[in-house]
């Protein structure tokens, strides 16, 4: 395959795709302090309660970090060095949450199994749809911001790694694209963008057919005074660990709360379900909006630094 070529500079990109890493490693460890008993967690949600320091990573910010050092080095994904990476980080340290599917795919890996057979045979062969790939997908939208075809190619390239069903490649491109969109129009109010709902439109046009896309053509056609509870039941919070469970979600919160990051997360922990990962993906979708600045002092300085 030849080599991505894009205009500008690649120190520029890199940092673009630093800045979603940081959004996306906040808003894993943000999110992994809100498991437990249902009616604690929402009292602490209700009261804004903050876990003490220090929140804990996760594997979503190893794999998102992974993502970034292969854009630092090559330019693009690459996926025999991107599989070594997330093989060498697995290996280094494998109780970081990864779900099942990903220790059985990443232990082979390590192993000196290729990752196309490893990846493959997961469910019996048809691959996962799982919320891994999208969990690390936003630093390929700040990186790719300019050019969509490039960034649809990368998120499935970088997804494949471990995720060979369409829908888990399907939940890549659709992170990569809200990512790319959020950089884009950060200069832009959100009254201008219509709410968010240019930024669904966006996805929708661009994402394959299938589950994920049905779920944000849901999100998109939910009208604006819906509930939280209303959403969670048409749309899903990740429950079940799938990328058409968690996706269309985590962009409905994103596209109702395009200028607070802190906003759109406490959304997505309220929301329950696997809110280390939606709280990831829509940390680093809206670190390329609002910027550095925009993420809470106190959130940054609590979460564990990652190397």
């Amino acid at each position: 395959m030849p080599r991505v070529r894009l205009p500008g500079d690649h120190d520029h990109r890199v940092e673009r795709a630093r800045l979603a890493l940081r959004g996306t490693a906040v808003g894993d460890a943000f999110g992994q302090t809100f498991f437990g008993p249902p009616d604690r967690v929402k009292a602490r949600v209700l009261a804004r309660e903050l876990r003490s320091p220090p929140w804990r990573y996760t594997d979503d910010t190893v794999m998102a970090l992974g993502i970034t050092r292969v854009l630092e080095r090559q330019g693009e994904i690459v996926p025999d060095l991107l599989a070594r990476t997330f093989a060498d980080a697995y290996l280094r340290e494998p109780d970081r949450g990864y779900g099942a599917t990903a220790h059985k795919i990443l232990q082979k890996i390590g192993n000196g199994v290729d990752w196309r057979e490893a990846s493959r045979a997961a469910f019996g062969g048809a691959g996962s749809m799982g919320n891994g790939a999208a969990m690390r997908a936003a630093p390929l939208g700040g990186y790719f911001a300019e050019d969509p075809d490039a960034l649809v190619e990368q998120a499935r390239l970088s997804a494949q790694v471990t995720h060979q069903h369409p829908e888990g490649q399907a939940g890549a491109i659709a992170v990569a694209l809200a990512a790319s969109w959020a950089w884009l129009h950060r200069d832009h109010s959100s009254a201008a963008l219509g709410g968010g709902c240019a930024l669904l439109e966006y996805v929708v046009e661009q994402v394959p057919e299938g589950a994920t896309r049905a779920g944000l053509m849901m999100a998109l056609k939910l009208p604006s005074d819906t509930d939280l509870p209303t959403a969670v039941a048409a749309l899903g919070n990740g429950s079940n660990v799938c990328a058409h469970d968690t996706v269309p979600l985590v962009l409905w919160s994103v596209a109702r709360h395009l200028d607070s990051y802190e906003e759109a997360l406490w959304t997505l922990v309220a929301a329950q379900g696997d809110q280390d990962t939606t709280c990831a993906i829509a940390g680093g979708i809206l670190a390329l909006r609002v910027g550095p600045s925009g993420i809470p002092d106190e959130w940054e300085s609590s979460r564990e630094q990652h190397p």
